[in-house]
């Protein structure tokens, strides 16, 4: 059976309306169950604010607006931080944190257990290789029992995955502090997760703003590229994935986590085997390379590379708080200052820029 990927050309003045569009055509409300608590999945890459790194406070209004519409009442926005992210700074700098006031969203962070308690999970599905990273237990947040999620990615490429998309948008919620430890097996981990996802949620769905595409070596340090003006939206995130993947330039299925959950029978990955609707995506494919930065020359080496036979010492050990000051160092004080504040400054005076202002 065909997966439908919503795919809607949108400007600003019209954005939230395109928003429901979209959510309609990808028939929102056979993947979200009514009456069951919602979770909106934001994706903060980088607390520094910088055109399609991270959600969009129209992609989290929109959305939040077609879940209470859907019936889902009770609103929970849900958090993570990374080795160079600070949830409560990237909500403020992001505009986050008024969106979610304006829908009573309450704001949950996975990392603090005054919010949430992590307990063993033991899959139903076979894993590719979560059970082998975590041999002592799949730990994730008893919270996400029972509730539907909406995933809010961007159209972006990523140093380790090419593309990362809805199935990406899982890795930092459902697993904890020692995530970094799947790094060498990312691809896998991304399909184990949404074999748990499919378990554990009332409901999944992915809205993915497109308005500003992220080229080059991401999630952080990328070349916008302007013109797509793309929402996408589907019930299938594997299908939403492949769609995105093409639609920055790569085969979908050369794309090594969108291939393997197709095989395991988690969504469509092949395009033959997804319907877009709405809008199409003929004149916006583009022609994206990842490339590398600094970091991820030195991730490359490490996880993937000569060095990789040593992650644990590496990674597993007081060392990793090197590599996490190197990283931080790196993206907010030597690139960001840079590069990034230019390229921001330059989306603010775009007319998705002006519409983040009024935010």
């Amino acid at each position: 059976m065909k997966s439908k990927v919503a795919v809607v050309r949108t400007r600003p003045e019209k954005v939230l309306d395109d928003i429901e569009r979209a959510f309609d055509l990808a028939e929102a409300g056979s993947f979200l169950r009514a009456g069951a608590p919602g979770i909106l999945k934001g994706n903060i890459s980088w607390h520094n604010p910088f055109p399609s790194a991270n959600s969009t406070p129209w992609q989290i209004d929109g959305a939040a607006r077609c879940m209470k519409r859907a019936g889902i009442k009770d609103l929970y926005a849900v958090e993570n931080n990374t080795v160079v992210t600070d949830p409560k700074k990237g909500e403020r700098l992001l505009k986050f944190d008024r969106v979610f006031a304006a829908h009573k969203a309450k704001v949950l962070y996975n990392f603090d257990p005054r919010d949430m308690d992590w307990t063993v999970y033991r899959p139903r599905a076979r894993m590719r290789a979560l059970d082998r990273v975590f041999p002592e237990g799949i730990r994730i947040p008893s919270f996400f029992k029972g509730k539907n999620i909406v995933h809010l990615p961007t159209l972006k490429c990523h140093i380790y995955t090419t593309t990362t998309g809805a199935m990406k948008n899982a890795f930092g919620g459902l697993l904890g502090t020692k995530r970094h430890y799947t790094h060498s097996v990312i691809h896998e981990t991304l399909v184990d997760l949404l074999a748990i996802q499919k378990e554990i949620h009332a409901g999944i769905f992915a809205l993915m703003d497109g308005t500003v595409a992220g080229d080059g070596p991401g999630p952080r340090t990328m070349r916008p590229v302007y013109g797509t003006d793309l929402m996408l939206a589907s019930g299938d995130q594997v299908a939403i994935d492949a769609v995105a993947t093409k639609i920055l330039g790569f085969d979908p299925m050369q794309v090594p986590y969108i291939a393997m959950a197709d095989e395991d029978g988690l969504g469509n990955g092949r395009p033959g085997n997804i319907e877009i609707v709405g809008d199409g995506i003929d004149g916006v494919q583009l022609h994206c390379s990842v490339g590398d930065n600094v970091a991820s020359m030195a991730g490359d080496m490490m996880w993937f590379g000569p060095l990789r036979r040593l992650q644990k010492l590496f990674f597993h050990t007081p060392l990793v708080y090197l590599f996490i000051f190197g990283s931080f160092f790196y993206h907010d004080y030597v690139w960001y200052p840079v590069r990034g504040r230019r390229a921001w400054n330059e989306y603010l005076g775009t007319e998705w820029g002006k519409l983040f202002e009024r935010y």
